[in-house]
């Protein structure tokens, strides 16, 4: 497999992270502990370079109906500044990627525009498929993965350092925007002002910001955000934390929670689903299928959260057993470090899927007691 770079690479080999592939990218695993840093997005804030996601943009007088049809949700209902969490199925249902939807103001009379962002292992497939998609739309789809970057501040002080960078007149653009919603702000970036698009979303559970910006303004944006930011104010964070924050926040993984053999219903996401809109769109027939047959409440297996009791985690694949009979598999796990017990995700059978179901995982050979919890395992104080 080719590796990429993000235009954050030689930032990271600075403050000596340490890398990983991550959907063919050389990504920062962590740059010192791991730990420090989950603690320092849940009590402070991190920086997180999400460079590796993909950007796509659709725009067109059909932008709305085309996304209505190629995606599960109901797109068009979006109103212009807001993100929206989807799915894109194939015609069984299958899940390609959950990825999130940015409506952007029209750029002319008639053209919406929207910027896709499918996670990186995922992003090309995404990208090709909607092109092939949007054959019978009046749409034009750019894929700009290759010349966007994307910066995350996440945690409590997140906002408050961001504003150091924007000008007076624009904080309440920042101190305004509502989780899931985006707005075009200027920062000041190596000592010049620049217009960009920054969003109140996240993978970790905190109240945080991702920003998107060219690759030539990458490591100056990232620069200036850590130099503003007070000392031990802000953590550069790298992907162990960043797993072990979404876990906490029972944030779904593809290729661990969400694959193209699961389906909508049994991770969980039905109400992703807009199964009543109007059309068709790919994978509705298999979909109403599913939710018909029970998929996810009266049949097949459920995604649930796993509690530990004891002191020992369950991992990805580990099977889930109850009185020695396997009814599930374990798909993440590790122990929280802001809990302070073991926490794991899994798809057991729905007989087994109720809060206070008493479980086991096979820990290798050796039972190791968890019971069901509802998810979120770790919500954040409003």
């Amino acid at each position: 497999m080719t590796e990429n770079y993000t235009a954050l690479y030689e930032e990271h080999k600075k403050l000596g992270a340490s890398f990983t592939d991550f959907g063919g990218w050389q990504m920062p695993l962590k740059y010192t502990s791991e730990l420090a840093e989950h603690h320092a997005v849940r009590n402070s804030a991190g920086i997180f370079d999400l460079s590796h996601m993909g950007e796509v943009w659709v725009t067109g007088p059909d932008a709305a109906a085309f996304l209505d049809y190629a995606l599960a949700g109901k797109i068009s209902a979006m109103a212009v500044g807001k993100a929206k969490y989807s799915l894109i199925c194939n015609e069984d249902g299958g899940i390609i990627d959950d990825l999130i939807v940015y409506r952007r103001p029209s750029e002319g009379t008639g053209t919406d525009r929207f910027l896709v962002v499918p996670n990186a292992g995922n992003a090309r497939v995404v990208a090709e498929a909607l092109v092939q998609r949007a054959a019978n739309f009046d749409v034009a789809v750019q894929d700009a993965s290759a010349e966007t970057s994307l910066i995350a501040v996440q945690g409590p002080k997140a906002e408050g350092i961001l504003l150091r960078l924007v000008p007076a007149a624009q904080h309440e653009l920042v101190t305004g925007l509502k989780y899931y919603a985006a707005v075009e702000v200027s920062f000041l970036v190596g000592g010049a002002e620049r217009s960009l698009l920054l969003a109140r979303t996240g993978y970790t559970g905190e109240d945080g910001f991702e920003i998107f910006v060219e690759n030539d303004d990458a490591a100056a944006l990232w620069q200036s955000i850590v130099a503003i930011a007070d000392e031990g104010e802000l953590t550069p964070s790298g992907l162990a934390s960043r797993d072990s924050l979404r876990l906490e926040a029972g944030m779904p993984l593809y290729g661990n929670e969400l694959s193209l053999d699961g389906d909508a219903f049994a991770a969980g996401l039905g109400p992703v689903v807009a199964l009543s809109k109007e059309g068709d769109f790919v994978g509705k027939a298999a979909l109403a299928a599913k939710k018909e047959a029970g998929a996810g409440s009266t049949t097949g297996r459920k995604l649930v959260g796993l509690k530990g009791l004891g002191r020992r985690a369950g991992r990805g694949h580990y099977p889930v057993l109850k009185d020695g009979n396997v009814v599930g598999e374990v798909t993440s796990g590790q122990p929280s470090p802001t809990l302070g017990y073991p926490v794991a995700m899994a798809y057991v059978d729905v007989a087994y899927a109720e809060p206070g179901t008493a479980l086991d995982i096979d820990l290798r050979g050796k039972t190791e007691p968890f019971k069901v919890v509802a998810l979120p395992f770790y919500k954040r104080t409003k």
